[in-house]
């Protein structure tokens, strides 16, 4: 475990988080406006014709790869005409039908749960496309005449999101299970820009971003959502999870209030957890009480309770802020913490102990 650093290296200027950054993880967070861009032309690029899926949706992906197909499903919002459902599995969902389509979305090409869906939707006789930067999925779906989505390489399949966000959202309007949204995503592409410049590395040091990492580098984050959110507090759980190299959890308001809320009592006993609700305009009143509430009753188990809004006119613009914010302060721990926030080698390790060379 990496020890807790002085108060000397809490400056989270530009050269620091360069120093920690050995990658430049942040270069691929900042991107986030122009890789809204990029994506909608890539989906563009692919040539593809609307259909009609009277089943519905369903994204089959893991990690970085499957969240698109969640927060595509969270800005539509009741906009969603048809069923769309995030799948991180082996299999496809036992509802799914040949009149589904199946969007398999893999950033190396090479996830074999992802691998096995397609070729479970293949045998179903589902509508298929693939979202992939190429590997062996890639290479499958054009044998087999299956449109490919191409996503730009280079990137840790986690800071994909942009791509893997707007193909689940193109191909949802182009299966008949939701509307254009290409004009809502420009607008949010603009909106993030002025968010990057607020939030990132030359931002001031009081920074909403960098007061909450200083906030949350020496404990366990736990983070709550509610509708539009909830997916966004996953992508904030394996955010600090991949960049800060945390332990970190994540549920779901008003389920919280059920049973996780008990479960603070003798928090302090355990080690140091803190909690994080993310919060947006749209946000039922009651959970926003329950919100408030829960704070006050685990506010003594706590190494702090922190409220975070969620900014901008449309959903589009308000989940991206979110994602956007979480991936920075991620990486803001993972500098606060000095450890480098792009490799994950016990991801590695573990690809290679399944397919047998470990």
């Amino acid at each position: 475990m990496a020890a807790s650093p002085s108060e000397e290296t809490l400056l989270l200027d530009p050269e620091t988080i360069a120093a920690v950054d050995a990658a430049d993880m942040l270069a691929d967070i900042a991107g986030l406006p122009e890789h809204l861009r990029d994506a909608l032309w890539k989906v563009e690029s692919a040539n593809l014709q609307p259909w009609d899926s009277p089943g519905g949706l369903v994204v089959a992906g893991m990690g970085g790869s499957a969240i698109g197909g969640s927060l595509a499903r969270a800005m539509l919002g009741d906009h969603a005409s048809r069923p769309i459902l995030a799948s991180r599995a082996y299999g496809l969902p036992a509802w799914t039908t040949p009149e589904t389509t199946v969007l398999c979305a893999s950033y190396s090409g090479g996830t074999e749960e992802t691998l096995a869906c397609y070729e479970a939707a293949g045998a179903l006789g589902a509508k298929r496309v693939a979202v992939t930067s190429g590997g062996k999925l890639a290479e499958m779906a054009r044998a087999d005449g299956v449109p490919v989505i191409p996503v730009a390489g280079g990137f840790q399949p986690r800071a994909a999101v942009a791509y893997m966000t707007v193909a689940a959202l193109e191909v949802a309007r182009l299966c008949g299970a939701g509307p254009r949204m290409g004009a809502e995503i420009d607008v949010a592409a603009d909106h993030l820009e002025q968010l990057v410049v607020e939030w990132g590395a030359q931002s001031a040091e009081d920074s909403e971003a960098k007061t909450l990492a200083r906030a949350l580098h020496d404990s366990v984050p736990v983070i709550a959502g509610a509708g539009l959110t909830a997916p966004i507090a996953y992508r904030w759980k394996t955010q600090f999870n991949e960049n800060a190299k945390v332990p970190a959890f994540m549920h779901e308001l008003p389920e919280l209030c059920h049973n996780e809320v008990v479960g603070w009592t003798d928090a302090t006993s355990l080690g140091r957890f803190a909690a994080i609700f993310l919060d947006d305009s749209d946000t039922h009143p009651r959970i926003k009480e329950r919100i408030a509430i829960t704070r006050e009753l685990i506010g003594d188990s706590a190494t702090g309770t922190h409220v975070v809004q969620s900014r901008g006119d449309t959903a589009v613009q308000r989940v991206l802020s979110l994602v956007l914010l979480g991936d920075l302060v991620s990486l803001y721990v993972a500098v606060l913490r000095g450890t480098d926030p792009t490799p994950v080698d016990v991801l590695v390790t573990l690809k290679e102990r399944l397919a047998g060379n470990g």
